[in-house]
């Protein structure tokens, strides 16, 4: 079929693009703001995009119309196909219906990964630990994992099977809202056999009132696991122990605690010992640091074994695992001042980031920029989280602009520490004129950030100490 796919740009429906080409479909799509890594892959791809949503794109004439959840009533394209009566569906189930589960072929062996945070790197480990296995599991992933330079891809024919194909899919499964006409979370749709749920706590505020309406949309996920499932859950996070308390059908696996998989500390290099039920079963040798990668680490590693993986092949893959793109990404060094780009956008994960990044460099001078750019950071929701946050860096830099709330009031508490800019070169020139030779700049947004990043570094290299 044509299908011809709104909102194309994003993460989750890029990877929808990309799927739906690889299965022989008809690709076209279109989006507002389009920006790397993904306009490249689906470019690459040979994904014809479209700038804006002019109602004319309606001349396509696509079999159907793929809406994702960015937008919404009032989309100029979304009101000419309502109005036209022509055939939509929703981006998470045109996935479930063409691709994880079609009526044409057997379902396959979904791996879900859910969670506030960490969804996308360990959706990366556990599908890097099935590739290594030889299972050549299909993934989407809400981005660019280097051990395989896409986002998303079918499965394939194992290595020792090559006239097959492989039965599994690892997703990440987020619990952000499906489409303007679908409130429910995107993971209610996937049906997976194995579920990971990593953490939980307050998130997009946009469209959750608060914790308790998030872990009902998480038990949702929990209640479509069947019995001979697996549900893989962090033990130390009250909140996911409510959404199993409430109703769980489905053998528990816990990650974090005394009675499931544990990670030991850390040496200085990162390496550290995965222990299950209290037995040392193999050690990780691996350059990522932080408890956060530990941890994603030990739910990869169980959800692998699920499907046949054994712990030692697990191990392995992770010693091999070279992160994902925008999570602490090295962007480039000029004048030994370097330049990490880094997703982080929520408090929590702004603190282990900058955290990590301080357990890496020692005492030379963080740079921190970030952009408060998520629907719930633009609230102001959790701005007061922001200063804490941030302690482990020696200045922050903020970049304030359309917000919804005052930046500079925010992150007063931290006195000199953090200036707040609404113009975007002001804000370059501040950063370039404060960094030394030695300095580690890191760039949080979930967003392009106007290119900060080459800018940064193009301006750096004309310095002169």
């Amino acid at each position: 079929m044509h299908i011809h796919i709104l909102g194309v740009c994003g993460t989750f429906m890029g990877g929808v693009a990309v799927l739906a080409k690889e299965a022989g479909h008809t690709v076209t799509g279109c989006d507002a703001n389009v920006y790397p890594p993904m306009s490249t892959q689906l470019e690459a791809q040979g994904i014809k995009l479209i700038e804006g949503f002019d109602p004319s794109q309606t001349h396509l004439n696509p079999d159907v119309y793929v809406i994702g959840n960015v937008v919404s009533r009032g989309n100029p394209l979304m009101e000419e196909i309502l109005n036209k009566g022509l055939p939509f569906i929703s981006g998470p189930q045109w996935l479930a219906e063409n691709i994880l589960h079609p009526q044409s072929e057997p379902s396959k062996w979904v791996l879900a990964v859910a969670g506030t945070h960490g969804k996308t790197t360990t959706s990366s480990m556990l599908a890097w630990i099935l590739e290594h296995a030889g299972l050549a599991p299909g993934f989407l992933i809400g981005g660019v994992p280097e051990n395989f330079a896409v986002s998303a891809r079918l499965p394939q024919a194992p290595k020792q099977d090559t006239k097959s194909t492989s039965p599994f899919f690892v997703i990440e499964a987020d619990e952000y809202d499906t489409a303007f006409f679908d409130k429910r979370s995107k993971f209610v749709h996937y049906g997976p056999r194995t579920a990971i749920l990593n953490n939980l706590e307050f998130d997009h505020a946009d469209i959750f009132a608060d914790l308790h309406a998030i872990e009902t949309q998480f038990h949702h996920l929990v209640r479509t696991v069947p019995q001979q499932g697996l549900v893989v859950a962090n033990g130390k996070e009250e909140s996911l122990n409510r959404v199993i308390d409430r109703g769980c059908w489905t053998p528990v696996e816990h990650f974090g605690s005394s009675d499931g998989w544990q990670g030991g500390e850390a040496d200085a290099d990162g390496s550290f010992d995965v222990m299950l039920n209290s037995k040392v079963v193999g050690r990780v040798k691996w350059a990522l640091l932080g408890e956060h990668n530990r941890m994603n680490a030990l739910a990869a590693l169980a959800a692998a074994r699920h499907v046949g993986v054994s712990v030692d092949v697990g191990i392995a893959a992770l010693g091999l695992f070279q992160n994902v793109k925008r999570r602490m990404e090295l962007r480039g060094v000029e004048q030994n001042i370097s330049v990490y780009d880094d997703f982080a956008h929520h408090p929590t994960a702004i603190a282990t980031t900058v955290a990590g990044l301080r357990a890496k460099v020692g005492k030379a001078r963080i740079l921190a920029v970030l952009e408060p750019r998520s629907n719930t950071m633009k609230l102001g929701v959790m701005k007061q989280a922001l200063p804490a946050s941030l302690v482990d860096a020696d200045h922050v830099f903020c970049y304030g602009a359309n917000l919804g709330w005052d930046a500079s009031e925010a992150l007063a508490p931290m006195g000199d520490k953090a200036t707040t800019f609404d113009n975007m070169d002001s804000l370059i020139a501040a950063i370039v004129a404060k960094a030394q030779s030695g300095d580690q700049i890191l760039v949080m947004s979930n967003g392009g950030f106007g290119g900060i990043h080459q800018k940064l570094l193009t301006q750096l290299a004309a310095l002169k100490f």
